[in-house]
């Protein structure tokens, strides 16, 4: 079953990578699959890792 913690960090690594593609597109013209799985992998890091932060999840 999926816990409250687990939604919220979902939900905002989601609209994190939502966000970051936006602002990336906007500065970037990607044309090369290389590029777009580049940015995906580093939106996805970058996401997981303000989710945890934000919910307190990654502190011991």
């Amino acid at each position: 079953m999926l816990t409250w913690g687990a939604f919220l960090t979902a939900l905002l690594t989601g609209l994190f990578c939502s966000v970051f593609a936006v602002v990336v597109d906007a500065i970037l013209d990607m044309a090369g699959v290389w590029m777009v799985a580049a940015v995906s992998m580093i939106s996805g890091f970058l996401g997981s890792l303000f989710a945890q932060l934000t919910t307190g999840r990654g502190r011991k």
